[in-house]
């Protein structure tokens, strides 16, 4: 995992290093990884014109030390003050490099950057200016960066928001300081060996076994599509159930199949899944009159963690008016909109702290989906995934994803790192397929493929 720093937890660095360390020694460090930047962005020095945006700041400081090094190695630097002037083609022979250094995460209030030509690269120092360290919010008209040099560790507004789009590629360089406290964490591809327990080898299909309880007559599809990504996400058994439906007239699948009545069905269906070690409810399982009794029960009888998806978060209704049950894991997996009906307003762009609204609201872990997925538990800990990408959007991939949550969890991972690595598998796994046309049917194979790769 890489740790991710909020400006807060970044000034709690800084403040004892620059008890320690010179300020001046500090900033040396930093404008010369700047200058390493702008020299592998340029492909060298000699005969460069490059342009360095300099607030008055400590950002500011590292790009004027990123100057001098540049203009060292024969470029022909030119320092222009925020504001100073509206655009940077000028005359003369064309611009090789910007460097924004004008404000770094501290940043309040408006920045509207110069035009910068078309074509000519921008690198950013810890932030693109104007774009707020926590949330990304941008705030006036900040430059697109190409790539952007932060310090220590990536801050929450280089990931999500407006923030995202606009660092480019997001580079993290060590100056000698440690990350220190945090409660942010993102992460990698390793993680996925490091954090999955392995099957053990004189195990049987029920110590990984996985219910779902999903669908509804005709309406199958979502529930085989959750019951294949257990599957494939290593669960050694899949139980599903579909309220009012035929067990015999399930698609082909693995999955053995359980009668449930099309209400009241919350105690046959803890019965069937009793030795499960994981519980999904909620996908295409529409909205009968008694649906929020039946989840509701379902989970208050729960021994075992409940993925709550689709519908089921429907049926839980608003979780600040009536609680969740106490005593049972539950993970919810809201989109927006989903979101909206659990706390009755949407979550808005600084989606770390939404998902640790609603975890600290309804008790429960909160995976709120998106191109960061933020993962939160009721004690504030995120996880974040970036591994998502935009053929996702497409009817059952969310299913899927449901799917995986709960193989991880039966498999015995606990269930912020489950929901949180599931997302990452699940875009990875998205980024294998088509790039158009990518079926939710697609994943569960490629979610293999994932595991097999990375685990």
């Amino acid at each position: 995992m890489q740790s991710v720093l909020t400006t807060t937890e970044m000034r709690a660095v800084d403040t004892p290093a620059i008890a320690s360390t010179p300020l001046d020694e500090l900033v040396e460090r930093a404008g010369t990884k700047v200058a390493l930047a702008a020299l592998d962005l340029m492909g060298g020095a000699y005969g460069r014109r490059v342009v360095l945006i300099c607030g008055r700041g400590n950002n500011g400081a590292d790009g004027r030390v990123a100057a001098r090094l540049l203009a060292r190695r024969g470029a022909k630097v030119r320092i222009v003050a925020p504001g100073e002037i509206d655009d940077l083609l000028g005359s003369g022979p064309g611009i090789d490099l910007v460097v924004d250094a004008a404000f770094g995460t501290g940043f309040r209030g408006t920045y509207d950057a110069p035009r910068v030509p078309v074509g000519v690269p921008v690198l950013a120092v810890d932030i693109p200016s104007g774009v707020a360290g926590d949330t990304g919010e941008a705030c006036g008209r900040p430059l697109a960066a190409t790539r952007t040099v932060t310090f220590v560790a990536p801050k929450p507004g280089l990931l999500q928001w407006d923030g995202a789009a606009l660092a480019g590629e997001v580079t993290v360089v060590d100056i000698g300081l440690p990350v220190g406290a945090h409660r942010i964490d993102l992460l990698e591809d390793a993680d996925v060996a490091s954090l999955l327990p392995g099957r053990d080898p004189g195990g049987n299909k029920w110590r990984a076994a996985v219910g779902v309880v999903a669908g509804s007559p005709g309406m199958t599809g979502a529930a085989v599509l959750c019951a294949r990504a257990a599957y494939r996400a290593g669960a050694g058994m899949v139980r599903l159930g579909v309220p009012g439906g035929d067990p015999s007239a399930l698609a082909a699948t693995e999955a053995v199949g359980i009668e449930l009545a099309a209400t009241g069905w919350a105690e046959a269906a803890l019965e069937a899944t009793a030795k499960c070690g994981a519980l999904v409810v909620g996908p295409g399982l529409g909205r009968p009159p008694r649906a929020t009794d039946d989840v509701r029960l379902l989970l208050a009888g729960s021994p075992v963690p409940v993925v709550v998806d689709a519908d089921g978060l429907h049926a839980l209704g608003r979780v600040d008016a009536q609680p969740l049950p106490t005593g049972v894991t539950v993970v919810l997996t809201p989109h927006d909109g989903e979101y909206e009906r659990l706390l009755g307003s949407a979550p808005g762009p600084d989606r770390i702290e939404a998902a640790r609204t609603l975890a600290r609201v309804s008790g429960a872990v909160a995976l709120l989906k998106g191109p960061t997925t933020a993962v939160a538990d009721p004690s504030g800990r995120v996880l974040l995934a970036r591994t998502g990408t935009s053929a996702l959007a497409s009817a059952g991939t969310g299913d899927v994803l449901s799917g995986v949550i709960a193989g991880f969890l039966a498999r015995g991972m606990p269930p912020l790192e489950a929901a949180a690595l599931a997302a990452h598998v699940h875009g990875r796994a998205g980024a294998l397929g088509h790039r158009a046309g990518l079926l939710a049917g697609d994943l569960p194979d490629l979610v293999a493929r994932v595991l097999d790769a990375l685990g």
